[in-house]
């Protein structure tokens, strides 16, 4: 039983630190644990070991991720009360005393013990299971006397009763402080779910988007009647298919012998410890600790700026996001080299050192500065380290589009340039409609659609262009004007001069795929971009959108339905492939309904490799009845079908196998 007691702000933020310190703290322990797993059939896994061992990695990632998410909760609510996010932690292994006796939190390989153990730190509220072996829990109560007015941490048996004593303390001050004072901080401080794809990230502005932000916490942790998804229900089943596995292979090893809580220095105290010594890995764990603070840096600035402009705040979450990668792949390396003469057979691995004086930078060009200072000295870093190991190339190109990414907001660069520091970066005609961005989609691709197999018919008045690969089968075409569409008609089957060019207009227009196009020559008015740009999303169905879309820089017309599915042959654009294979609502929650001050322009649309759609423009997102979900200039929509926060990309796109252009 919880024996945390809150009644005062003060104990609140404290709770809350010590709820982030988890939270991170287990992040770095399932990432240790994922980079030590092995990748190859010259590791002594069969072809079917192999394949559920990379299952195994991506169930972490995705663990992982989720626990990113929960870190960034409580910073959501620490900032709503006021206070500054924190990202500090001890280093691992965490002392007795800075938490219950009973949570050990330390970096292992992935075995059958540090998989109970995550079982553990995972499990529900009045679970009976034990910890794995190894994991020595020391003997110590955190027992203080109430009505204290400084803050110390209480026993709790898990960490779902930590957060019922914060959800507590929650609804204890709301009611004796008032909502209004409570929830007092700086709304734009906070991390939205338009800013980052984390799974279930939520914005914090009352008591009631409080307790659901800890309910997201604690359902995708250790699960609830209704969850059978959470990280305690994921790792049982790699538990069962691992035992599995053992039966039938005894010597089954997954992962590679990486150290138990690797040092850079000669630890204090050495049981339990080994300090890194071997060339080039105690190189190699210098630069990924230094770049996993750098990482923590970045996420902290983009809480630390009051009304920072979004595009700013998302290139630091996105740079973030590329750091964290690097230092996947160099902690997967780490986990291949020897790590000390002293420990024969042992390999090295990320000990997630972190720093003292991690705080907030102060802002402007004091923090472009101390940022791209660093980012500098970690490009030097990788680059002479890649240089005589391959094996960090890719390590090499995160860093590097980590550091191009911030130099486009001035971190890094001589001076920032201006419209970055306010606006996306698009074209300076995307502000407004009446400029060289908005011209005639059609003119602009002309030659584009003589050479692409496009249909088309010459009439009178008015040329109509069809796109058979982009055709969703709406149908307004054959059913508003049967006698122009000539539904199942073999030869030509568009006959243009059938009805008025106006009309014709007007239903090519309503066209929502863009597949019908269209070129007046009777000196009518051309199709003009829309006032406000607008994304639909369509219930069990693609995102139709109406916008200049520049798609890879080329623009593609007025109209498009994109897939987000992940089934389609033709992407980024619809083929169908959701009909009756695809459930998504088409009426999602309202994110961010702030107005935007200019409504229209370009909207660049770039799908990632392997991974979403990033939006950069102005644009509404609206529910399929037309309801306003979110009003943003940049953001990334899933196109893998998997997302729980449709339809913004939450990562899952890592953890599915998602793959596309």
């Amino acid at each position: 039983m919880s024996i945390v007691q809150i009644e005062s702000r003060e104990q609140l933020m404290a709770a809350l630190g010590e709820a982030a310190e988890i939270e991170h703290n287990l992040m770095c322990c399932y990432l240790y644990a994922m980079f030590s797993l092995k990748d190859s059939t010259d590791e002594e896994l069969s072809d079917a070991e192999l394949v559920a061992v990379r299952k195994w990695r991506r169930v972490i990632l995705g663990v992982a991720l989720e626990e990113m998410t929960h870190l960034t909760l409580v910073a959501n609510l620490t900032a709503a009360l006021g206070g500054t996010p924190h990202f500090g932690r001890p280093n691992f292994p965490v002392s007795p005393g800075m938490y219950p006796a009973g949570v050990v939190i330390e970096l292992a390989p992935f075995d059958l013990d540090t998989l109970d153990h995550f079982i553990y730190l995972e499990r529900p509220v009045a679970s009976a299971l034990s910890d794995g072996q190894g994991f020595t829990a020391s003997s110590y109560r955190r027992r203080v006397d109430r009505s204290r007015l400084m803050p110390f941490g209480g026993d709790y048996a898990t960490v779902g009763e930590l957060y019922a004593a914060i959800g507590e303390g929650l609804r204890y001050l709301s009611g004796t402080l008032g909502a209004d004072v409570l929830f007092c901080g700086d709304r734009s401080l906070q991390v939205r779910p338009t800013d980052t794809a984390l799974p279930g990230l939520v914005a914090v502005a009352c008591l009631d988007s409080a307790l659901a932000a800890l309910d997201t916490i604690v359902v995708q942790g250790e699960g609830s009647v209704t969850s059978g998804d959470s990280h305690f229900a994921r790792f049982q089943t790699i538990r069962r298919e691992y035992q599995a596995l053992l039966e039938a292979r005894p010597s089954f090893a997954p992962a590679r012998r990486a150290a138990r809580n690797p040092l850079m220095r000669p630890p204090i105290v050495a049981t339990g410890r080994l300090h890194i010594t071997a060339e080039p890995a105690a190189s190699l764990i210098d630069l990924a600790n230094a770049s996993y603070v750098q990482m923590l840096r970045l996420l902290l600035q983009a809480w630390a700026v009051p009304q920072r402009p979004a595009v700013d705040k998302r290139a630091l979450l996105k740079s973030g996001v590329l750091m964290m990668r690097a230092l996947a792949q160099i902690g997967s390396r780490l986990s291949q080299l020897p790590a000390s003469e002293s420990a024969p057979g042992c390999t090295a691995g990320v000990s997630f050192a972190t720093i003292r004086a991690l705080s907030p930078l102060q802002g402007g060009t004091i923090e472009r500065a101390v940022l791209g200072e660093r980012n500098r000295q970690l490009l030097e870093a990788v680059r002479r380290l890649s240089a005589e190991d391959h094996a960090l190339i890719a390590a090499g190109e995160a860093l590097e589009a980590a550091h191009a990414l911030l130099a486009e907001i001035g971190i890094g660069s001589a001076a920032p340039p201006p419209a970055a520091m306010s606006s996306p970066a698009l074209p300076a005609a995307s502000a407004t409609a009446s400029g060289p961005a908005a011209a005639d989609p059609m003119a602009s691709s002309a030659a584009a659609i003589a050479s692409d197999g496009i249909e088309r018919a010459s009439g009178t008045a008015i040329d109509i262009a069809f796109d058979g690969k982009r055709c969703i089968h709406s149908r307004h075409c054959v059913l508003n004007l049967p006698q122009v569409f000539l539904a199942n008609t073999p030869g030509t089957w568009i006959k243009p001069d059938e009805t008025r060019p106006e009309t014709l207009v007007s239903v090519a227009e309503n066209c929502p795929s863009g597949a019908i196009r269209y070129q007046r020559h009777d000196g009518g008015p051309q199709e003009a971009p829309p006032r406000v740009n607008t994304l639909h999303v369509r219930e069990n169905g693609p995102l139709a959108v109406r916008a200049p879309i520049a798609l890879h820089g080329a623009a593609i017309g007025y109209r498009a339905t994109l897939c987000r599915c992940g089934r389609s042959s033709n992407k980024p654009f619809c083929d169908g492939s959701h009909v009756g294979a695809f459930v998504a609502s088409g009426e999602p929650a309202t994110v961010d309904a702030t107005a935007l001050a200019i409504r229209d322009g370009v909207l660049a649309v770039d799908p990632e490799p392997n991974g979403p759609l990033a939006v950069c423009g102005n644009l509404e997102i609206c529910a399929g009845t037309g309801r306003t979900v979110a009003r943003v200039t940049e953001t990334r929509l899933c196109r893998c079908g998997g997302s729980r926060n449709k339809p913004f990309c939450d990562s899952t796109h890592l953890v599915n196998g998602f793959t596309a252009d």
